[in-house]
């Protein structure tokens, strides 16, 4: 994808990413793909974790590519004086700062909010931390793996016989990253009508909450606790993974009720949809049995391809299960370009998501992919007015 300042919906909005593994960046990265400048703020010694995460080609790490892109490169310690000092600077030029430090960190190196927006009043800063600004846990180290345990995610997954299962990626982080670019989003809106910026405050044991349904509201109402289902549903079936002939898997879902009734004819079972029990999603869930048994005998006599055709031509809703190398060949998702091919001065084209949605009129674009750690250092700060001899001495100080 290509774009020009012209057309980018973000375009002159400034954004500080002074954040770390993994929801924080991941909002800036957001926004930068659809215009924002993001200048990401790194320690001079301690780069970004995301650097060497995961696997990496010749020394460099691969995530970083993805999470770092359409993002400038600086590095600041802004433990130290000129640090913080050049991180006002910064401040005064910028619309959001997105940081992720446990709470009081910033407020002991005197870049709290008092200070930030007294430095610039219309600054959005937003706060993005495990557990949130204040409360009895504010102050506990914190990771998104604790956001999925705490927040009934764990208690949910896996079969019922089996233990809480937690996801084998960063889950309730990329769901922050989402709710903290809205709420940047947000908070820039509600300055456009004030003249004043604000903080937010992320607690990443929220947004996971709020994706995972109504099971406040089910507790509350009926002292009801969902229990850990597999792959099926309470709330209609069947809904489950089936093995194919050939050895591969699908999954079938019939959350409305016409679904469930194609399915059942597909199948060659159509005697169960005037059983009374079909009826309904919930009943339909209480013989998930009989329905799993009638869907997966006859799958299991054919081939994948063969039951993805009888699925498509009977409109009924079925998917391949997939992993990454079905992914990068899928003809929907190259009809999207969802994966899409960006070329990296170190490592030449690299294959990654793209942004993630279209706009008619002023879509996003991957305009780089992450950069070198402090690439950008010296032309960042020197559109900012340093000169030379306050670059040298900020070196010398260790604050770059």
């Amino acid at each position: 994808m290509t774009e020009t300042t012209t057309t980018t919906p973000l375009s002159g909005l400034r954004v500080l990413d002074l954040a770390t593994l993994f929801a924080g960046p991941l909002a800036a990265t957001m926004l930068g793909d659809f215009g924002a400048e993001v200048i990401k703020v790194e320690h001079p010694t301690k780069p970004d974790p995301s650097r060497g995460h995961g696997p990496s080609k010749d020394g460099i790490g691969l995530w970083w590519k993805l999470l770092g892109r359409n993002k400038r490169a600086i590095t600041l310690d802004l433990s130290k004086p000129g640090g913080r000092d050049t991180l006002l600077r910064l401040a005064a030029t910028a619309d959001v700062i997105i940081e992720n430090f446990r709470p009081g960190t910033l407020e002991k190196w005197d870049l709290g909010w008092a200070e930030l927006s007294a430095t610039n009043p219309k600054l959005v800063l937003a706060r993005v931390t495990a557990f949130g600004q204040f409360g009895p846990y504010a102050h506990r180290p914190g990771f998104g793996t604790l956001a999925e345990a705490m927040s009934g995610f764990a208690a949910i997954t896996g079969e019922p016989d089996a233990p809480p299962t937690l996801p084998p990626f960063g889950l309730a982080d990329s769901i922050a990253g989402l709710a903290t670019a809205y709420a940047v989003m947000t908070a820039l809106a509600a300055r456009d009508r004030t003249g004043e910026g604000q903080v937010v405050d992320m607690a990443i044991i929220e947004p996971i909450l709020t994706a995972l349904g109504p099971q406040p509201l089910w507790y509350d109402q009926l002292g009801h606790v969902q229990p850990r289902t597999g792959n099926r549903s309470q709330n209609n079936a069947p809904r489950n993974t089936y093995r194919t002939a050939d050895g591969s898997w699908v999954a079938v879902s019939t959350s409305a009720q016409s679904i469930a009734e194609r399915v059942m004819r597909l199948v060659g079972r159509p005697e169960l949809i005037d059983e009374p029990w079909f009826a309904t999603g919930a009943d339909r869930a209480r013989h998930a049995d009989v329905l799993d048994s009638a869907v997966g005998d006859w799958i299991a006599q054919r081939t994948r391809t063969e039951v993805l055709a009888a699925f498509e031509k009977a409109e009924a809703a079925v998917a391949p299960i997939q992993d990454v190398r079905d992914v990068m060949t899928d003809p929907q998702y190259q009809a999207l370009d969802t994966i899409t091919t960006v070329d990296d001065p170190e490592l030449g084209p690299l294959r990654m998501q793209n942004v993630l949605f279209r706009l008619s009129a002023t879509p996003g674009a991957i305009r780089w992919t992450g950069r070198p750690h402090g690439a950008d250092t010296d032309t960042v700060l020197t559109e900012l007015g340093l000169t030379d001899t306050e670059l040298t001495a900020l070196r010398q100080a260790g604050a770059l």
